[in-house]
């Protein structure tokens, strides 16, 4: 269920930072520049905290990438997940049952090969495994139809609503206003270098504005003559019964050559597809037409998954990039303009470190990493484009 949180919290006629979006890269925005002493912080959400992208049951966490980038996002915000309960206090039900990527073809082979060699080389705990090695991990597997595969122990899943809810709950502790059901409607730059924002509740003047609206990024992008091209493509995952008995652990499953993917979900299962059959749409509608290509997929790599039949499910939206990389930065033509936006599936997962990215953004401080690669000036061909063969 979508959180409540402060619904008829009044909007104030002026703020020091206005972060446009209530998920969970918003909320670690504004809780991670609240801790370092930043005041005055107002989150806008259309609808209520956590129910675009972050309302989905369990999401990965994993630092299983092939850009250096993503890998750094991914390692240090599993750090932080890691922490989770003895910070916040809040178990979100991390689960690091570890993820397990399979390849059928000598090229995804090698591919996984050469990306396990950079994530370890940046702290990861990642091994290559063998087709009996892959089946032993996760005996839905066909043995015949792996070639190899690549694991991380460390990498696993936990629940984004109860991140959301730390977050928002220790950002409203430190001063933080939470606004929902309120959406932006126009922003205009005034002569005093503010920002004026016209929202459905009213106008507020704000210094500076955060883009972390998700899949709609852009048109909040064109508001402020930011480029930020964001295409919102529908995802959908499928929840199968809860069995008298669980079924064996299995790791967070992925098969490259079909973007397949499955574990468990208390004692039944989760699965889903990155189905090529979507068109670029804002629909949340849930459907189960996507499970054809599930069961596909399923025969060729998990044969037991095949018309397992379904009790419940989710749709939400993917924030697409043309690379299938996140932006993170700061305008160079707009002061006061910041993002953090198009993560392509990716958000809740790299959401702690992106937090702390924008706040040393914000506060023009170094960070535990250079920004840069991730501008959206990449997009405008100032700067070369980010490759990543992990994503599903």
């Amino acid at each position: 269920m979508p959180l409540t949180f402060d619904e008829v919290a009044p909007l104030a006629r002026s703020a020091n930072v206005m972060i446009i979006g209530g998920g969970v890269i918003g909320a670690s925005i504004a809780f991670h520049l609240a801790e370092a002493g930043v005041r005055d912080i107002v989150v806008i959400e259309r609808d209520t905290l956590g129910s675009g992208s972050s309302a989905k049951p369990l999401g990965g966490v994993r630092a299983t990438f092939s850009d250096p980038g993503n890998i750094v996002l991914g390692q240090r915000s599993l750090e932080a997940f890691e922490r989770f309960h003895e910070v916040f206090k809040i178990d979100i039900g991390l689960q690091q049952v570890g993820y397990l990527f399979l390849c059928r073809n000598e090229s995804e082979l090698a591919a996984l090969q050469n990306t396990t060699g950079v994530q370890n080389s940046l702290g990861c705990s990642a091994r290559m495994v063998t087709p009996a090695e892959a089946v032993v991990l996760n005996p839905f597997l066909r043995h015949a139809a792996v070639l190899g595969g690549s694991f991380s122990p460390r990498d696993g899943f936990a629940q984004p609503l109860k991140v959301v809810e730390a977050y928002a709950e220790a950002a409203k502790q430190l001063g933080v206003t939470f606004c929902e059901h309120t959406e932006v409607l126009d922003i205009r730059r005034s002569a005093a270098a503010t920002h004026e924002i016209s929202t459905s509740r009213g106008v507020i003047t704000v210094n500076a504005v955060i883009i972390a609206a998700g899949a709609w990024s852009e048109k909040i992008g064109e508001m402020v003559g930011a480029y930020l091209p964001v295409e919102p493509v529908r995802r959908q995952i499928g929840i199968t019964e809860q069995r008298a008995e669980p079924f064996p652990t299995v790791p967070f499953t992925l098969d490259l050559s079909t973007t397949l993917y499955f574990h468990n979900y208390w004692n039944g299962m989760l699965l889903g597809i990155s189905n090529a059959d979507e068109e670029p749409d804002f629909c949340r509608e849930f459907s189960y037409r996507w499970k054809t290509a599930f069961d596909q997929a399923a025969k060729i790599i998990a044969p037991s998954l095949v018309q397992l039949p379904l009790v419940a499910g989710w749709a939400g939206l993917y924030e697409n990039t043309p690379d299938h990389n996140a932006m993170i930065g700061q305008s160079k033509d707009l002061d006061g303009v910041f993002y953090a936006t198009g993560f392509s599936g990716h958000g809740f997962l790299q959401a702690p470190a992106v937090g702390e990215l924008v706040r040393d953004l914000y506060m023009g401080r170094e960070s535990f990493m250079d920004p840069t690669p991730f501008s959206a000036m990449r997009f405008r061909g100032l700067q070369a484009r980010r490759t990543e063969i992990h994503i599903i």
